[in-house]
């Protein structure tokens, strides 16, 4: 019995190794980083003489994902001749390419075929050396459709407006406000503070999802999560990465200093 056990585990194990897929988000214009992205795409932006989007594979390869699938819009030229098949890095990269923006979520209907088991999505402005393999093992462990890591950024203007999940001590999210607006004030001040953290735009899904996604355009936050959310199937991992989203200079400059000065190690 115990032998069987062991086997039966060592198999699960194997099976996420060889079978988890990771889909990175590339299909924004970085407007907000412009002139710097009028020639490159915002993943492609270098850190310490390396693209975000570098860092982000390198950190699914260090957990076991070895199959990449890139949504791109915006100079896709560059990211795919940048890293081609993927094989330099020991990975398996595919690429899908839209005509005109699907969203966050509706970017996952080019890569239909592809998605039969739990897979991860990361939008690729994060810079992070984020611990998947513990942020998986808490998706199952909730049993969850949808986990989404969260966190506390000091770091806000108002250029970047980013959306607010509200999280019970036991990870359950019951609220998402997205771009908070003036109208949202009342609805925020019934919120704790200790409750209330930022979206990271990093997830871990199952393929039933897709059920939830129409084709088109859809946005994780505003169509898909919140049903998720009203079915108490959303759960929100947290945990002390280092993590930037650099969609901004305030951010991205920052991210810059500490990485490049040796402040911050991604070990990756």
């Amino acid at each position: 019995m115990i032998n069987g056990y062991i086997f039966a585990n060592i198999y699960i194990l194997i099976f996420f190794v060889f079978f988890m897929k990771a889909f990175i988000l590339c299909g924004g214009k970085g407007e907000r980083l412009m002139p710097l992205t009028s020639k490159i795409p915002k993943p492609m932006i270098q850190i310490n003489n390396k693209p975000i989007l570098e860092y982000l594979i390198l950190l699914c390869r260090k957990h076991g994902i070895k199959e990449i699938f890139i949504s791109t819009s915006y100079l896709p030229e560059v990211i795919k001749n940048y890293f081609e098949d993927g094989s330099k890095w020991g990975v398996k990269i595919k690429y899908s390419i839209e005509t005109s923006p699907l969203g966050t979520s509706g970017s996952l209907n080019n890569f239909r075929e592809f998605i039969n088991e739990t897979f991860f999505v990361i939008y690729g402005d994060n810079l992070t050396n984020l611990n998947l393999s513990k942020m998986l093992d808490f998706h199952h462990s909730k049993k969850a459709m949808g986990t989404l890591f969260v966190y506390r950024e000091p770091l806000t203007d108002r250029e970047s407006t980013p959306a607010i999940v509200a999280v019970k001590s036991d990870g359950e999210i019951f609220d998402i406000i997205e771009r908070p607006m003036e109208s949202d004030k009342e609805r925020l001040k019934k919120i704790s503070s200790d409750q209330k953290y930022m979206n990271s735009g990093i997830y871990v899904l199952e393929p039933e999802i897709l059920n939830l996604i129409p084709f088109g355009v859809s946005d994780f936050m505003i169509d898909i999560f919140r049903q998720l959310m009203k079915n108490k199937n959303l759960f929100a991992f947290r945990d002390n990465p280092y993590i930037r989203e650099v969609g901004i200079f305030l951010r991205l400059n920052k991210a810059r200093e500490e990485i490049e000065s040796g402040e911050v190690s991604l070990d990756l």
